[in-house]
């Protein structure tokens, strides 16, 4: 995975996962809201928009784990490559 698609992938999971969960969340216990394009989950009614909120927080989580694992993986590629080359003496670029 690219370093710069990995961190826009990861900023886009956050918001959404943010604004879909914690956000979501508070404006309906402080500002009692009940929907709008931006928060969906409020057009649910009471219980159920917390379970939806709690659902996306949970997946948003998941989502940065796998994202955060496959970076690492092809950092760990990377750093293989880089020293099989040094020590075939072949250098690319």
């Amino acid at each position: 995975m690219n370093e710069a698609w990995y961190r826009l992938l990861s900023i886009l999971v956050f918001t959404v996962g943010f604004w879909e969960g914690p956000a979501a969340i508070l404006y309906r216990v402080i500002g009692d809201d009940h929907g709008t394009t931006m928060r969906p989950v409020n057009y649910l009614d009471a219980p159920w928009n917390y379970v939806a909120s709690a659902a996306v927080i949970v997946v948003a989580f998941a989502l940065l784990a796998v994202l955060d694992k496959g970076r690492e993986k092809t950092l760990a590629r990377g750093r293989d490559a880089g020293a099989a080359r040094t020590r075939t003496g072949t250098h690319a670029g």
